[in-house]
């Protein structure tokens, strides 16, 4: 009786109102009318009734209006591209795709509707960095590098010198959700971190979140890097590449199925080992490399269904031998480490109607590492062989289904659940042994842990009143691991109050947990980093965070954010004293201690987004602290990356069509390191050192300058760009550690200046 009531009284009067109401829907796809691709995030808005609404990730948009026998103006708008507008009827529902061309004039780079700004969005904490902004500042031995762009925003700190690691108001690299296509990527790192695994030339869009994240994202505490490959070109082929000091990329694009199907494929490949091969004499060999492999195909199924399928392969190999032969006996050593990440992915879009978009994905994820050492000796006609290898890993399969439901101009929700099956392989060292005959051959270490994850969300992005708007979400999760099933409620809430016709006031909530912790003893981000689960003895990471702040849009492309942010994150581990992943007699489980930390601190960012000059610049206050029973006698100490001040400015300039220079600098407060205070000797003669507080010294503070030029041509068939740069440009000998001897604390710096030059083409 009660639940008829409800229904009587509020339900079937609200579905009345809806049913009656004379409204018309208009809705399509927003795409690049060049290349048939579809844009994400770009704006649609209509000026004369003020509403507007953005494309999701695959350019989809729906906009409900009342219904009327005039005609509205309609405006679409994304960064880089023209304006589109339009005059279109309202009197009953209408399917229009909206087609932008790019704009090579940087004056009228902006977007021009005012919904588009950012003071106007609810989401904060967001930044969506462009593709040719990344490309057009300095890089690292001339390869562009999107995480290392991602380091230059407020709240986000790079780790050791020259490395891509990330870490974002105090979190750890592992609480950082890295997403290509929808995809999870675990190692995101090359070359021991000094580069990522992401080719720019393959890359359609880039998002960051630090904090006020949507309920539609899950599973990690700090911060979650949305990238989004390229479709390919739907009506021609294209190409572009680049030749550098340390690796060439090619990306090749075109139709399969002129305007309907289309491809893109990219490879990039370091040749690091061919140079240093004529370089290696004698009996002695070793080299490195790395590559890139991005794939991805689209095909127009239907006018309300679109298949995607994608996939990326990745490796690094370092490899070493050595061999010695006389008349009687023979040596050879040899070993190595390889790592590398596989993605696959296919995704289907279903517009089921003019409101209601749906997309079903289905993924698998894998990451993989490898240590191997082998020597095998003759001798006398007796043979002596050891083989020794450790392996470690992890690999998803996984299912999800999100909706965008389009209820009104006031009303956006998003709903979805998935299913992940995840396999850990913590960690399992192999030994064979084989003396004078006498063979043996062993196994250590634990075996795969099985763990399932399940997750469903919903959020509404809500305009309460014309000044007054908020993105409320809820996002459960559960993680089932040996016979132990964990799960959580979420909430999500995202406020935004106009003050002015271009200041806001925002505010957030959150609350996040992850079921995976990545061990580790470096600072580097190196390959023997453990990824490993929650399990009955270690519970979720969780962590709650709050924040609040201002956004200010100006009319000349002039963006400005200021955010405060408070975060507590709880089961957060660290390897204890002295124990590593070398050690495969004794589970990680029993390695490691729990503990928690806190987070807090204030951003400012600006952004400059028109004109011949383009810029950023960014400052971050903040401390993040971190406390463990069994560490540093259990009192609280500094996380290893708490850096009281980071600032970083970073500008484009294009003095011409053909000549464009850029330059950037970074500021930071030292690393938190540990130091030894004193030696004593013990009952049996040995030295041992005593150690001040943990993390109780300061690293000397880093600071770096980076600058380039880049000249362009444009040729009958191709563009061609000579680029110029120098990393590190005024030499400071940054440290990279810091080692004691002799009583003297000394500084390693890595790298000085380093002068790249890199041939770019484009056709």
């Amino acid at each position: 009786m009660l639940k008829k009531s409800f229904l009587t009284l509020f339900l079937l009067p609200l579905f009345h109102h809806w049913s009656l109401a004379q409204n018309i829907t208009i809705s399509g796809y927003i795409s690049d009318k060049k290349s048939g691709e579809r844009l994400t995030g770009a704006v649609v808005y209509l000026p004369d009734l003020q509403v507007g609404t953005a494309g999701n990730t695959f350019g989809f948009y729906s906009i409900t209006i009342p219904a009327g026998n005039d005609s509205v103006e309609i405006k679409g708008s994304y960064i880089g591209y023209s304006s589109f507008q339009k005059k279109i009827p309202r009197s009953q529902n209408l399917t229009l795709n909206v087609e932008l061309e790019e704009n090579k004039e940087l004056e009228e780079v902006v977007i021009t509707s005012q919904k588009a700004a950012l003071h106007q969005k609810t989401q904060m904490s967001a930044i969506d960095l462009p593709i040719n902004t990344i490309k057009s500042l300095p890089a690292f031995l001339g390869e562009p590098d999107i995480m290392k762009a991602i380091q230059l925003l407020p709240g986000i700190q790079g780790g050791n010198e020259g490395t891509s690691g990330l870490y974002v108001r105090g979190g750890s690299p592992d609480q950082n959700l890295i997403l290509l296509d929808g995809v999870p990527v675990y190692n995101a790192s090359h070359l021991f971190g000094f580069f990522s695994v992401f080719n720019a030339d393959a890359i359609r869009s880039v998002e960051v979140i630090k904090g006020g994240f949507p309920a539609r994202y899950g599973g990690r505490l700090s911060s979650v890097i949305d990238i989004n490959m390229k479709e390919g070109n739907k009506n021609e082929i294209h190409g572009e590449g680049g030749i550098g000091i340390v690796a060439s990329r090619l990306t090749l694009e075109g139709p399969i199925q002129k305007g309907k199907s289309s491809f893109m494929v990219s490879g990039r490949r370091t040749y690091i080992d061919l140079l240093a091969a004529p370089l290696m004499t004698g009996n002695s060999k070793g080299g490195y490399f790395f590559y890139d492999l991005n794939g991805k195909a689209n095909f127009t199924l239907g006018k309300k269904d679109h298949l995607y399928i994608s996939g990326y392969f990745g490796n690094d190999k370092f490899y070493f031998s050595e061999k010695s032969n006389d008349l009687t006996s023979s040596s050879r050593f040899a070993g190595g480490i390889k790592w590398g990440n596989i993605t696959g992915v296919g995704r289907w879009n279903h517009e089921f109607n003019p409101k209601l978009f749906g997309n079903l994905t289905t993924y698998y994820s894998q990451y993989k590492f490898q240590v191997s050492a082998e020597s095998n000796s003759t001798s006398n006609g007796s043979t002596d062989e050891f083989l020794l290898r450790y392996t470690s890993g992890i690999h998803d399969m996984a299912a999800k289904y999100d909706f965008d439901y389009y209820l009104s101009s006031s009303h956006n929700i998003k709903a979805g659940a998935s299913v992940i099956a995840h396999t850990y392989t913590p960690g399992a060292q192999t030994t064979k042994i084989n003396t004078g005959g006498t063979k043996s051959d062993t196994t250590i270490g634990q075996s795969s842990i099985y763990g399932t994850e399940i997750d469903a969300y919903i959020e509404d992005d809500v305009k309460i009143t014309p000044l007054l708007k908020a993105n409320i979400g809820v996002h459960f999760t559960g993680f089932s691991v040996r016979s132990k099933f964990y799960n959580s409620i979420q909430p999500r809430l995202a406020v935004r109050y106009l003050l002015s016709e271009k200041l806001s006031a925002k505010a957030s909530f959150v609350q996040m947990n992850q079921y995976i912790n990545l061990l580790t003893n470096s600072s580097v981000g190196l390959p023997t980093d453990l990824w490993v689960p929650s399990t009955n003895r270690i519970a979720p990471q969780l962590s709650h965070q709050a924040a609040a702040g201002l956004a200010y849009t100006h009319d000349a492309g002039y963006e400005f954010s200021l955010e405060g942010y408070y975060k507590t994150m709880e089961n957060i581990l660290e390897y204890k004293e002295g124990a590593s992943f070398f050690n495969s007699t004794t589970g990680w489980e029993d390695k490691v201690e729990v503990g928690k930390g806190t987070s807090y601190g204030g951003e400012v960012f600006i952004q400059k987004k028109k004109g011949k000059f383009t810029g950023m610049l960014g400052y971050t206050l903040s401390w993040s602290n971190r406390t463990f029973a069994n560490l540093n006698n259990g009192r609280t100490f500094p996380y290893k990356y708490d850096r009281r001040h980071d600032f970083k400015v970073a500008g484009v300039y294009k003095v011409s069509p053909r000549i464009e220079l850029s330059a950037e600098w970074l500021y930071g407060t030292g690393n938190a390191i540990t130091l030894p205070i004193g030696y004593y000797k013990d009952q049996n003669g040995e030295d041992i050192t005593i150690y001040g507080s943990r993390n109780g010294y300061r690293m000397p503070a880093y600071h770096r300058g980076d600058v380039s030029i880049r000249f362009t041509k444009e040729k009958k068939r191709y563009d061609r760009s000579w680029i110029m740069g120098a990393y590190n440009v005024y030499n400071r000998k940054n440290p990279f550690f810091i080692y004691e001897d002799g009583g003297k604390f000394k500084q390693v710096s890595l790298f000085p200046i380093i002068p790249s030059v890199s041939y770019q083409f484009k056709f």
